[in-house]
């Protein structure tokens, strides 16, 4: 399997100033009021006065305004020991919070990392929160890596970075962040002939044994005697038997007993529709269908990398939907592991049928909350489009706590309806005791989690539909195309919130 290279050296240096500093480039963040810079009286005022006040001189001709995503380089500038300096826009204080700050270093490594560069310097705003500074980290480690796994030259060139003003101890939990989201991105990047449930959860074995999290793996024979007849209902029309994967981890210190947190990721490692057959343009990118695994995977690693002080446990689940002659097909009935029975109505309708296993298997070990992420369904995609996350409970407080961790991030999330009196009927069958889609198209993103929702038995429960955010199609400012590592930045922070 085609890797990314390991995590390159992030170094602090709190003493050198910026213009003495001997870099291929020297990054500055600048942020904006109306339509001209402002300075400040961070790093990038002082920049402005060793150059003899040249990003005023820039800014009054309107060439440096400081919006989010600009990026101006300026080759040899006067005063600076660095070959170049670039500067950054990060927009209003208000746009400068941390997603914003995690955006404009990843613009800025993004930019630069179409070349090779033997070390970039940069510099920190001695007025962020260690929030701040942990999420502008993470942001410069994922910005110079891209989905080019494969191609014989890389678009992307990672490189050293040193942070200079910034706390040691944000920079290391920062770099720790984005360390797992290129874990996730990578895997959501992998094709699926070498990243299917095998390779995945053998992937998770390894990382799982770097951390020192538990891992326990069922194959297809332990899957068959735990009754765990959705999954591999799924996985039948594949050569690639399920696999399902469990990860536990207590922090130093804490005592033993239920997970306070249960993250479970739908891993879909190539969705063809089953015999509810895709259309190619919709299958192109189904690689991206274990998103949710991959999150939920890499959430464990940075958890156990940062020695977080919890009882965590995290759950995926892996099969491909594929077509061979032993594929489920429309009208089964499947008796889940819960013994719910489940009418198929539609075999693309598959990540739910695998999560009903998922789900009913965390149930039984009592965790104090879950959370589930998944690529779960287009119509999330109808109602927020592709950047914003669907939230959907069965319990307000814990909802808005996984609300305020996303958002904390500056990862974009909304909650939708889950009115009984209005889905539960939707989902109904007449043969079994559910089927596993609504009446029609409308509310698809609401009756796939109240089908969710009969799994959790009444824990506190929020699934997160992340099927616009978690693959992106084109490149932004900030990232290239394909997997984005949505949700992993967002659960961490979730899982120090309960700590």
């Amino acid at each position: 399997m085609s890797q990314n290279p390991g995590p390159l050296p992030i170094t602090v240096d709190a003493s050198t100033p910026t213009a003495a500093v001997a870099a291929d480039a020297v990054v500055a963040f600048v942020g904006s009021r109306d339509d001209a810079a402002d300075l400040g009286r961070g790093p990038a005022a002082a920049l402005d006065t060793t150059t003899g006040g040249l990003l005023t001189r820039l800014a009054a001709a309107g060439e440096l305004r400081g919006k989010p995503g600009e990026c101006l380089p300026l080759l040899a500038p006067p005063g600076l020991k660095a070959a170049q300096l670039l500067l950054v826009g990060v927009g209003t204080t208000t746009q400068a919070d941390a997603g914003g700050l995690y955006r404009a270093a990843a613009t800025a490594t993004r930019h630069l990392a179409g070349r090779p560069r033997t070390l970039v310097a940069l510099a920190a705003d001695p007025a962020w929160s260690p929030r701040q500074t942990e999420q502008a980290v993470a942001g410069a480690a994922v910005g110079m890596h891209g989905q080019d796994l494969y191609k014989s030259e890389r678009r992307r060139t990672p490189f050293p970075v040193v942070w200079l003003g910034a706390a040691a101890d944000a920079v290391e939990r920062g770099g720790l962040l984005g360390a797992g989201v290129n874990l996730a991105r990578r895997l959501v990047n992998t094709p699926p002939d070498d990243l299917y449930p095998a390779s995945f959860a053998a992937e998770a074995a390894t990382a799982a044994a770097d951390v020192g999290l538990g891992c326990e793996i069922w194959d297809e024979a332990r899957l068959i005697r735990e009754g765990c007849r959705a999954i591999l209902a799924v996985g039948r029309g594949s050569s690639r038997p399920p696999r399902l994967v469990l990860l536990t981890y207590r922090g130093p210190g804490v005592p033993e007993g239920p997970p306070q947190l249960a993250l479970v990721g739908k891993g879909v490692t190539f969705d063809s529709g089953g015999l509810s057959l895709k259309p190619p343009d919709g299958m192109l990118t189904m690689k991206c269908d274990m998103a949710g695994a991959a999150a939920a995977l890499a959430a464990a690693v940075t958890i156990a990398r940062l020695q977080l002080p919890i009882r965590f446990m995290a759950a995926v689940g892996l099969a491909e939907n594929m077509t061979g002659p032993a594929a489920y097909k429309l009208g089964d009935v499947i008796r889940a592991r819960s013994g719910t029975t489940i009418e198929v109505h539609n075999t693309d309708a598959e990540g739910r049928i695998v999560l009903a296993d998922v789900l009913d298997v965390v149930r039984g070990l009592s965790p104090a909350a879950i959370v589930d992420a998944a690529t779960l369904t287009g119509a999330c995609m109808v109602a927020l489009g592709t950047e914003v996350a669907g939230l959907f409970t069965n319990d307000q407080p814990w909802c808005d706590r996984v609300a305020a961790a996303a958002r904390a991030v500056g990862e974009p999330v909304w909650q939708l309806p889950m009115y009984p009196d209005v889905y539960d009927d939707l989902i109904k069958g007449e043969v079994a005791d559910i089927k596993n889609v609504g009446d029609g198209r409308w509310g698809g993103a609401i009756t796939a989690a109240k089908f969710l929702e009969r799994f959790v038995g009444g824990i506190p429960w929020t699934h997160v539909d992340i099927a616009g955010p978690a693959f992106a199609e084109k490149p932004r400012a900030w990232t290239d195309g394909g997997g984005s590592g949505s949700m992993v930045r967002a659960f961490v922070e979730l899982a120090r919130g309960l700590t």
